[in-house]
């Protein structure tokens, strides 16, 4: 337990409509991230998401993260993920690169290609060559970092970079840690054959299914060429610790299951199936369908969530690490949890989950 990193992760929840209520969302944030720098936590991680009311209202992460940095003067600033495909490569460059300049070094580079349809339609991309744009996108970011500042010529059927020096240059040589999101072995391979290191979640599928695709992405790494121990693999779960597992409950259950129904909703939209198990609907998506009680349930006993007492969330810990993650990314602030309550799980998980 003590070689698992512990970060935060924000989708940035909004429950109401009110103008007051999304400020205090952001307000709420950077107050938990100051408190976790005190508490000697890893990172803040934040996602990129669009037109998603309630479910998430982090559009703009790395201006959120701009502030955090300010605030703060150790914590790890990561990206989770910028959707690469929605603007060129050297907007890409020059925003991170600032953000790692702005933090003095702090920034974890997250990518992805995004799930949703609509953003696609909106930012005006083909969905149907979303992992083509990905890939060629983060080659091309990269390429530009380690020009150094020297001219950079590309041509994509995406994208062109017309021999021009892109500033300014990350603080980190020659650039930020590179991380792939993704919820699919397939997402997990393509990470590998690269030698990214790995952002997953537990919700869709539960801990031993990722557990078997975390062994799956190592093993490729040894195929590509990499050791597999120089990677990290960060798993973002929903989690809610107190003084008593009854108190944990009645505190964050309705939170949870808010949030989960969203997301599955989101992630895995009605006749969704596995990629890998194409005959079975997703544990997740089974669970968000059930009863309050028995959804929870389900959610709980395959680690999908974790709501439970020190001693319950250690035993959660432990079994993560096994799984074969080396980060655990706390997800404290879910579903429009009241921020007391945020900020107490925060302080009681450092004091008896997980001592920094």
């Amino acid at each position: 337990m003590a070689s698992l990193r512990i970060s935060l992760g924000y989708e940035v929840e909004v429950r109401g409509r009110t103008r007051d209520v999304e400020r205090r969302a952001f307000e709420n944030t950077l107050a938990q991230a100051e408190l976790a720098d005190e508490l000697g936590y890893e990172a803040a991680w934040l996602v990129e998401h669009h037109f998603t009311r309630g479910f998430s209202h982090s559009s703009a992460p790395d201006l959120v993260l701009a502030a955090v940095s300010q605030r703060t003067r150790n914590l790890r600033l990561g990206l989770g993920v910028v959707l690469l495909p929605f603007q060129p490569p050297v907007r890409t460059a020059e925003r991170v690169a600032t953000l790692d300049v702005l933090s003095g070094g702090r920034v974890e580079f997250g990518t992805g290609r995004g799930a949703s349809p609509l953003e696609y339609q909106t930012f005006q991309r083909p969905f149907e060559q979303s992992r083509r744009i990905w890939e060629e996108s983060l080659d091309a970011v990269l390429e530009i970092w380690r020009a150094d500042g020297d001219p950079v010529t590309l041509d994509s059927p995406y994208f062109q970079v017309p021999g021009v020096s892109v500033l300014p240059r990350p603080v980190q040589d020659p650039h930020p840690p590179v991380w792939v999101a993704s919820t699919s072995l397939e997402g997990y391979l393509a990470a590998a054959r690269r030698g990214h290191h790995l952002l997953g979640m537990t919700m869709l599928k539960g801990l031993d299914d990722v557990a078997e695709d975390i062994a799956a992405y190592r093993r490729r790494l040894a195929e590509s060429g990499f050791d597999p121990d120089s990677r990290r693999v960060a798993l973002m779960v929903p989690w809610h610790v107190a003084p008593t597992r009854d108190e944990a409950l009645e505190t964050a259950a309705d939170a949870v299951l808010w949030y989960i129904r969203r997301q599955i909703n989101l992630v895995t939209p009605p006749g969704y199936y596995d990629a890998r198990h194409a005959t079975h609907r997703v544990l997740g998506q089974l669970a968000a369908g059930m009863p309050p009680e028995e959804a929870l349930d389900v959610l709980r006993e395959h680690h999908m969530v974790v709501i439970d007492d020190a001693a319950g969330s250690r035993e959660a810990v432990r079994r993560i690490a096994e799984a074969g993650a080396t980060d655990l990314l706390l997800q404290a602030q879910v579903g429009g949890l009241a921020h007391e309550h945020v900020c107490n799980c925060l302080k009681l998980f450092r004091q008896e989950v997980a001592p920094s």
